[in-house]
């Protein structure tokens, strides 16, 4: 039995609402911006309130408040380049 060839072309149009779910995706990826600057900040009010009391535990939750919000900028400002870089490599598998 042969089967057709299917082809994907993603289209923002082909769909109606399309715009308002574009809307939405950069609405929430304001949101985690805005939430990642947010955990910035307090992580590092608390790494240097840590590290003048010499309290080793918050200066370490601190840092690693400043750490996590700082990977979670670079992934939502990567995520549409990374989401695209896996889609085309994924239309290259034959």
């Amino acid at each position: 039995m042969l089967f057709a060839d299917v082809t994907l072309s993603p289209s923002t149009t082909a769909l109606p609402g399309s715009e308002a779910l574009q809307q939405i995706a950069n609405g929430v990826a304001a949101w985690a911006l805005i939430g990642a600057l947010i955990a910035l900040l307090i992580g590092a009010a608390l790494w240097a309130v840590g590290s003048h009391t010499q309290n080793m535990h918050q200066s370490a939750s601190g840092r690693r408040a400043v750490i996590t919000s700082l990977a979670a900028a670079i992934l939502i400002g990567a995520a549409p380049s990374l989401i695209n870089f896996f889609f085309h490599t994924g239309l290259k598998v034959h």
